[in-house]
């Protein structure tokens, strides 16, 4: 099979449908009962126009719901005006990523001054009081319907108007009733704002808890959060934000690398928000934070870091139909911070030689736990092309387990935890992986303990390559 033969697939588009009882192969833990919902795009295809970029395309929601060893599938594109419009006129109607709508100069000129933002929301979902969200770096959140999957209103993490860009990565603690999004303001005097809310409140109604003013904002998509701190990590891939107020280019374009800023950690009281150090390291670039802890006097930040923004160019799609194309690979950095101490260095060690991305953990057992030990994601056999591997890293000594398949391209693997466990890797590991020979897509259930395939839920289609998903767990 050619490159072109894979991009075709995981870049072209997926239907509507709803399958009562998926073929299975192998036998699914007689305990796994809920519903995977998974998020990404649909379609990069609008009439004759295509989206340039893997961030780009129009949303569409998944759903697998695992009950009694049996397993359905329903997939439905996220309602919104996005969609609407996109459907009626055949054009792509907003600016997204990566990619613009084919305009006149003067309605480009015109755009500068009713701007409207596309709720394409596609990359992340979030459950906050039982109310299910689509979410997107915009300042548009469309809530859905779990299982019919259509949507069923809007919210926001701040003022929906331009000049906002939030991280699809917001931190819920519900012991606590509390979560925490990071916003970036744009404008003459630009910010990062993160903002509060309650886990039980199903408005959703978030509040100002720390900010700072900051001259040229940085790309941020995820933020990390410890049990007594909150952490920005800004990489030196900025905007002039006069640039994004005009818009005369996709949105990600306007951002430039200056490796001579370095990388500041932004540290913040998480109970009052109060600002209690910046920290600078050298320069490199992250899309996920994975964990935060606190170790004594120390914050602890772990992500998985670049050498620099060249990752973001690499999913130009036209770059990943080049057979040439390499992905440069993201590795497991842990950086500690001495929040309580005299001193500002801070220091760095290198988790596994391994390369992962779409880093996920259990979350709700080890979330801001110093002894949390596995970390899952996908990673790559074949640098070229696309991610061809799921990967299970082991914190403690370094060492990696991984998934491989030919021809096989796995998404993010959720990890889904055995009720009543005590290991932590007790449990499966679910990816929606595209078989590019077969131009199929499956569900792959693996064993997290020793990482192989347990069981596959096999579809007639293939689901593009998406981004994030979450289980729920039936009641």
């Amino acid at each position: 099979m050619s490159v072109a033969e894979y991009a075709r697939l995981g870049f072209g588009e997926s239907p509507e449908t709803v399958i009562d009882d998926v073929v299975v192969q192998g036998t699914l833990p007689d305990w796994l009962t809920g519903t995977l919902l998974r998020n990404g795009p649909g379609t990069f295809h609008v009439g004759t126009e295509r989206y340039r970029h893997w961030f780009d395309g129009l949303a569409m929601l998944h759903r697998f719901t695992i009950q009694g060893g049996k397993v359905s599938y329903a997939s439905r594109f996220l309602e919104g005006r996005t969609r609407d419009e996109a459907t009626t006129t055949g054009r792509i109607p907003y600016s997204e990523f990566a990619t613009d709508p084919c305009r006149s100069l003067f309605a480009r000129t015109a755009a500068v001054f009713h701007r409207e933002v596309t709720d394409s929301a596609k990359v992340n979902i979030t459950r906050v009081a039982d109310r299910f969200l689509a979410l997107a770096e915009t300042p548009i959140q469309v809530a859905f319907d779990p299982v019919t999957l259509r949507s069923t209103g809007v919210i926001g993490w701040d003022d929906s108007d331009f000049g906002r860009m939030t991280t699809v990565h917001p931190h819920l603690d519900e012991a606590r009733d509390e979560g925490f999004n990071l916003v970036t303001r744009y404008g003459a005097s630009s910010s990062y704002v993160l903002r509060r809310f309650r886990t039980t409140d199903p408005s959703i109604a978030t509040e100002t808890h720390a900010s700072r003013r900051v001259a040229e904002p940085a790309y941020i998509h995820s933020f990390g959060m410890s049990s007594r701190h909150l952490v920005i990590a800004e990489f030196p891939f900025v905007v002039n934000p006069l640039s994004l107020l005009l818009w005369l280019r996709p949105y990600i374009e306007n951002f430039r690398w200056k490796p001579n800023r370095g990388t500041r950690f932004h540290v913040f009281d998480r109970a009052t928000g109060r600002s209690v150090a910046t920290f600078e390291t050298d320069a490199f670039f992250a899309f996920h934070h994975v964990n935060a802890y606190d170790d004594g006097d120390d914050l602890v930040v772990d992500l998985v870091a670049y050498d620099d923004a060249s990752i973001i160019e690499s999913f130009y799609i036209d770059r990943l139909e080049n057979a040439d194309n390499v992905l440069p690979e993201g590795r497991l950095r842990r950086f500690r911070l001495p929040v309580a101490g005299p001193s500002r260095a801070v220091s760095t060690e290198a988790l596994a030689d391994t390369s992962l991305e779409l880093p996920s953990f259990d979350v709700s057992r080890m979330n801001t736990r110093a002894d949390h030990r596995y970390v899952y994601g996908v990673g790559v056999h074949d640098r070229r092309g696309f991610y061809d591997q799921l990967v299970k890293v082991d914190l403690v000594d370094g060492t990696a387990r991984t998934w491989h398949e030919p021809d096989c391209y796995p998404g993010e693997g959720v990890f889904v935890g055995r009720p009543g466990r005590e290991a932590e890797d007790d449990g499966v590991v679910l990816a929606v992986v595209l078989d590019q020979a077969r131009g199929t897509s499956f569900l792959l259930v693996l064993d997290a303990g020793s990482f192989t395939e347990r069981a596959r839920a096999t579809l007639p289609h293939p689901v593009l390559f998406g981004y994030h998903g979450q289980f729920y767990a039936a009641p």
